[in-house]
């Protein structure tokens, strides 16, 4: 477990880069807002989470994986995450920010996943 990072992991980095890429800057993990966004576009008020499909238990084939251990700890653990993702999510659009959850298993297609976030970046809402 303890090799397992919250920070810098390879999805983030991938997404980091490709958004640098595209030109666009932004802060790393502010902690004054709600689950910690991994990317912070403080002037357009947006927010990027990268999430991994096991850990926060997306509809891929990867996030429906069950542990073959302790199952019912880890289900537990896996449902909290899910939970907590929609609390922070809340609480950021209740105070005006807009956010955009970018999956593990979405990084492979890289002409979609800049399309969106272009998409994302550029909306005036």
């Amino acid at each position: 477990m303890q090799r397992i990072r919250s920070k810098d992991t390879q999805p983030e980095l991938r997404v980091r880069r490709l958004i640098h890429a595209l030109g666009y800057r932004y802060r790393l993990h502010a902690r004054e807002l709600p689950g910690r966004p991994d990317l912070v576009f403080r002037s357009r008020r947006k927010a990027i989470f990268v999430h991994g499909c096991y850990w926060h238990v997306h509809s891929c084939a990867l996030g429906r994986v069950a542990p073959a251990t302790n199952a019912e700890f880890w289900r537990a653990k896996r449902q909290s995450n899910v939970d907590r993702d929609l609390r922070n999510l809340a609480a950021l659009r209740d105070a005006g920010w807009q956010t955009l959850v970018i999956w593990q298993c979405e990084i492979a297609d890289a002409d979609a996943l800049t399309q969106r976030i272009r998409e994302f970046l550029e909306d005036a809402r």
